[in-house]
C-alpha cells in the first residue's frame, strides 16, 4: 500500500474474485479487451497480455447471450494459463446477457441508461410523479432478480453511467447533465441499498473533463448524504490517443485522486489496451507525493471549482488577466514579470504547494503557476505529472497562466503540453476536440488507424468537436455534444452524424473520411 492510499474517501471494500476494491486497498488498475468475444482464443490471449502489463481487472464486451456464454470458455482458458485476474462483463441494452454473464465472471458492468430502459431516441417524455414512481417500480422488479443471481454466485456489479447514454426517461425528468447522470446512478444504488446488496462499484464517466469531475463530485456528495460508501471507478471516457489522450485522462483522474476520490481507474486510449496500464500506474504513483513526510496531508482540502478566484486585473505586458483566456508562459518570462503573483512548484507535493499559495492571495493581480520538474528526465513523464499538477490548479479555478519547466523539454515542447492541459481542462481550444472511444469487441473497423487519419485531416478545425466511435453504443449519444460523428455501423462500415442526426448510413470505412470532410465543407465549417 502506498502512503497516499490511506487518505482516500471512506469506502467499503468490495470483493471481485481475489481482488479487493475500496476500503484500505490500493487504487486498482484496469483495462478492456478489443478482441471479438466470440473468438475465445484471441480474447483469452489478450486478457493474459493485459494482465501481464499490470491490469488488476480486465473487462470484455458481451453484447448478446452467445457472447456472454463464451465468457465461460475465456474464463477457463485464462485460469488454465495460471492467471487469476478477475474478468468483468460489459453489458449494454441486453439484460439477458447480464444474467448469463453473472454466472461466468467475477463482475458485471451494467449501464442504467440502457439496461432496462429502452434505447434512447432523444424524445421528451412527460410523467406525473405517480407515473415516474411506477417506472421505478418496474426497474426494481427487474433488477432485484439480477442482484439475487449475483449474490448467489458471489458476482460483483458495476453501475456505470456514461454521459450521453442516459435514458429518455432520465433526460426528460433531470436533463442530460450532472443531475441526470447522478440520478441515473442513484436509482439503481438505492435498490442495492434497500436489498442489502453491497458488492457494488460505481462509475460516472464523460469525455468532457469538467463534466466528468463535477459530476463525480456531485455523486460523492449525494452518496454521502444517503450514507452510501461504494467504491468509485474513475475514467475520462473517449479520451483519444497519443499525448492528448494521456493528458486528458491525467487531468480528470488526477484532479479527483488529489482529493481522495477514486478506488479504481482506467485510462481509455484508442490504442492497444496494454498501453493503458503504464499510464494508469504513472498517475497513481504520482499521487504518492501528495502526502507529507509526517504522513499528513500538506494542503487545505478544497472542493475543486467551488473555490474559484475572482477574475484578475490585467497585466498588459504578458496579455493575461482581466478575463483573458488562460495563458502559457515560460519560467524565465514568469520570473521577469512584474505586478503579478508567481509561484514555482519545484519538488514534492506540487499540488499542495500551489493550492496553499493561491488560497492565500488577497488581491486580484494575475497569478501564474509554474511546475518545475528538475528530477524527471522523460518527456512523457513530465507531461503526465504536469497534467495532474497544473490541471488540478486550473480546475480549481486559478486560470491566469501556467508554465512547465524541465530539462527534458524545449520551451516549445513545454508550451505544447500546456496547450493540451488547458484544452483538456475545457478552458481554450487550440485544435479540434477529437474524442474517440478505445474500441472493444463491438468495433468492426480499424479504429486506431482511422483516428490518426481524422486527426491528421481535421485537427486544424479548432472550432469543432469531432467524435470517432467504434459502434452504436458509443454513438450518437455518448458523443455528447460533438459537432460531427464517425460511428461504426457494421463490419467495415460507418455512419456519419451531424450532432445526434445520422446523415449518411453504412458507408464503406475506406470512403468515410472523405465523406466526413465533404459534409463539413458542405456545412461551411471547413477552414484551411
Amino acid at each position: 500500500m502506498s502512503k497516499y492510499d490511506k487518505f482516500r474517501r471512506n469506502t467499503v471494500e468490495v470483493r471481485v474474485g481475489d481482488t479487493a476494491i475500496g476500503g484500505a486497498n490500493p487504487v486498482r488498475l484496469q483495462s478492456m479487451t478489443t478482441t471479438p468475444t466470440l473468438d475465445v482464443e484471441a480474447s483469452a490471449a489478450q486478457t493474459l497480455s493485459i494482465a501481464a502489463a499490470g491490469a488488476e481487472l480486465v473487462r470484455l464486451t458481451a453484447q448478446g447471450v452467445a457472447h456472454a456464454q463464451k465468457l465461460a470458455d475465456i474464463h477457463a482458458a485464462v485460469r488454465a494459463a495460471g492467471c487469476n485476474v478477475p474478468l468483468v462483463a460489459d453489458i449494454h441494452f441486453n439484460p439477458a446477457a447480464a444474467f448469463e454473464a453473472a454466472t461466468h465472471v467475477e463482475k458485471v458492468r451494467i449501464n442504467p441508461g440502457n439496461f432496462f430502459d429502452p434505447g434512447r431516441t432523444f424524445r421528451k417524455m412527460e410523467f406525473t410523479d405517480e407515473e415516474y414512481a411506477a417506472e421505478l417500480d418496474k426497474i426494481r422488479d427487474k433488477f432485484i432478480p439480477f442482484l439475487e443471481l449475483c449474490r448467489e454466485h458471489g458476482t460483483a456489479i458495476r453501475i456505470g453511467v456514461n454521459h450521453g447514454s442516459l435514458s429518455d426517461r432520465i433526460m426528460s425528468r433531470y436533463g442530460d447533465g450532472a443531475e441526470g447522470m447522478v440520478q441515473s446512478a442513484l436509482e439503481y444504488l438505492r435498490i442495492c441499498q434497500a436489498t442489502g446488496f453491497g458488492n457494488v462499484v460505481i462509475s460516472i464517466k464523460a469525455s468532457d473533463v469538467p463534466v466528468m469531475t463535477d459530476t463525480v463530485r456531485l455523486l460523492v456528495e449525494r452518496m454521502e448524504a444517503e450514507d452510501m460508501h461504494y467504491p468509485l471507478h474513475l475514467g475520462v471516457t473517449e479520451a483519444g490517443n497519443a499525448r492528448e489522450g494521456r493528458i486528458k485522462s491525467a487531468v480528470g483522474i488526477g484532479y479527483l485522486l488529489a482529493d481522495g476520490i477514486g478506488d479504481t481507474i482506467r485510462v481509455s486510449l484508442s490504442e492497444d489496451p496494454e498501453n493503458e496500464i503504464p499510464v494508469a500506474r504513472a498517475i497513481v504513483e504520482h499521487m504518492e507525493i501528495r502526502v507529507g513526510a509526517d504522513g499528513s496531508l500538506k494542503w487545505p482540502q478544497q472542493r475543486g471549482r467551488a473555490a474559484r478566484r475572482r477574475p484578475s486585473t490585467a497585466c498588459e505586458s504578458l496579455g493575461i488577466g482581466a478575463l483573458q483566456p488562460t495563458g502559457i508562459i515560460s519560467r524565465q518570462a514568469a520570473l521577469g514579470a512584474s505586478d503579478v503573483h508567481v509561484k514555482i512548484a519545484s519538488e514534492g507535493d506540487r499540488i499542495g504547494t500551489l493550492r496553499e499559495f493561491f488560497s492565500k492571495l488577497t488581491d486580484d493581480r494575475p497569478a501564474i503557476a509554474i511546475a518545475h520538474y528538475p528530477e524527471i528526465t522523460s518527456k512523457e513523464d513530465v507531461a503526465l505529472a504536469a497534467a495532474i499538477d497544473l490541471g488540478t490548479i486550473l480546475l480549481d479555478g486559478y486560470q491566469d497562466a501556467i508554465g512547465i519547466s524541465s530539462p527534458a523539454l524545449t520551451d516549445e515542447e513545454a508550451a505544447e503540453i500546456c496547450r493540451d492541459i488547458i484544452q483538456a481542462a475545457g478552458l481554450r481550444r487550440f485544435k479540434a476536440e477529437i474524442v474517440a472511444c478505445p474500441g472493444c469487441g463491438r468495433t468492426l473497423y480499424a479504429l486506431p488507424e482511422v483516428l490518426e487519419r481524422v486527426k491528421a485531416a481535421c485537427s486544424h478545425l479548432s472550432h469543432l468537436k469531432i467524435a470517432v466511435m467504434g459502434c452504436i453504443v458509443n454513438g450518437p449519444g455518448e458523443m455528447a455534444g460533438a459537432d460531427y460523428g464517425y460511428v461504426g455501423a457494421g463490419a467495415g462500415t460507418v455512419s456519419l452524424y451531424r450532432g445526434i442526426e445520422c446523415v449518411e448510413k453504412n458507408i464503406s470505412s475506406d470512403k468515410a473520411l472523405d465523406r466526413l470532410i465533404d459534409l463539413i465543407k458542405a456545412d461551411g465549417q471547413w477552414h484551411d
